[in-house]
């Protein structure tokens, strides 16, 4: 019987850090869980809907929430800011940051939101299983697709990469599982920076689910 367990909560303490940096009483933690969960979801639908993204890929790896009692310190992770933020939208931050304030309801807090960005955004699996969602909708093969994703993760310096796809790949009628990996991906080393990321693409054949696994570096 499989044991099985997420690389990034596997690790944390050792080589991965919280996403969310903040403390509450018992009472009032579920509160603002869903408030992060509320900043997340907003920042990905306003930057899908307003930014014009072609290539089907948002950019955003990750975003970091930091809570004091007087201020909400938002920063995004992109893989692309200048071609997403900076260049179709001036003023696009001051509007986001405006606007989801509104959303809040937040009067006694400042809510700030910067962008930083990743120097390698193909050694993400987050951006990277974007690229693969947006092959798999035009119709691509799956395993063009993964092949194309692992030649983008070698040019950016990994020690290995696992990629797998589940669901009615390809149109068919039954579900499968299809996967790939290239060079080593020791998932039961602690020590071992494994980014990991799950993500939903929605196809005219169904919803097919695609799971990625980058070995980056051993401490």
């Amino acid at each position: 019987m499989g044991q099985k367990i997420n690389p990034l909560g596997f690790r944390l303490g050792t080589t991965q850090d919280h996403h969310s940096l903040w403390f509450a009483q018992p009472k009032n933690y579920s509160e603002g869980l869903q408030e992060d969960q509320k900043i997340r979801d907003y920042i990905k639908d306003y930057v899908q809907k307003n930014m014009r993204i072609s290539s089907g890929v948002e950019g955003i790896a990750r975003i970091e929430i930091q809570k004091r009692i007087d201020l909400i310190q938002v920063i995004i992770f992109m893989g692309f800011p200048t071609k997403l933020l900076i260049e179709s939208r001036p003023l696009g931050i001051e509007e986001l940051q405006k606007n989801l304030q509104k959303e809040l309801n937040c009067v006694n807090r400042k809510l700030n939101i910067s962008v930083a960005r990743i120097s390698k955004p193909y050694r993400n699996p987050t951006i990277l299983s974007e690229f693969i969602a947006g092959q798999l909708k035009n119709r691509v093969s799956f395993r063009k697709a993964m092949k194309k994703a692992i030649e983008l993760t070698e040019q950016a310096d990994t020690k290995g990469i696992q990629i797998q796809i589940a669901g009615r790949i390809d149109g068919k009628e039954i579900a499968r599982v299809e996967w790939i990996r290239e060079g080593r991906v020791p998932l039961q080393t602690i020590r071992a920076k494994i980014d990991y990321c799950f993500y939903t693409v929605r196809t005219i054949y169904g919803v097919l689910g695609i799971k990625i696994w980058i070995f980056i570096d051993e401490e």
